[in-house]
């Protein structure tokens, strides 16, 4: 597979207070056994963090690249010659794409703590979903990679 001239990859990793949150969960499961003696306010101050930790990572792990002639976000691949313009949006646009502007057919790949995103329209007859909602901390360079990749397997 050849790789597009402006390649694009973004993890949509959580934002660090999500992590500050997971020891703060440690700390609470660990207060909770804390009458139980030292061995169980250990586990649970690392049992609980882990736990959180995990959670956080998982919610976080989302990729969106444009590899090749391909767009890949999350579980979603689609060839760059099914996609047609770009939309940059920005946070109050963002919002409202996602909420009142929303088609219940279309493929969003949300996340809440990134405030931009980069609306595509899908030109494949074959498919139903009207665009893809991709939520992006770099949504003008999405929108080139995107370009960049149409253009040279045109």
């Amino acid at each position: 597979m050849q790789l597009s001239a402006t390649p694009y990859e973004e993890r949509l990793t959580a934002p660090r207070s999500w992590w500050v949150i997971s020891l703060l969960v440690g700390v609470s499961l660990a207060l909770i056994l804390l009458p139980f003696g030292t061995l169980p306010l250990l586990g649970g101050l690392v049992g609980g963090t882990a736990a959180a930790a995990v959670v956080a990572s998982a919610y976080g792990s989302p990729r969106i690249r444009v590899v090749g002639d391909s767009l890949i976000a999350g579980e979603a691949r689609l060839p760059v010659s099914a996609l047609g313009a770009t939309e940059i949006l920005d946070a109050e646009e963002a919002r409202a794409w996602r909420t009142y502007k929303a088609d219940t057919r279309a493929f969003l790949l949300l996340r809440a703590y990134i405030p931009t995103a980069l609306r595509v329209e899908v030109t494949d007859p074959e498919d139903p979903t009207p665009y893809l909602y991709l939520s992006t901390r770099e949504p003008r360079r999405l929108a080139a990679a995107i370009d960049a990749a149409r253009k040279a397997h045109a």
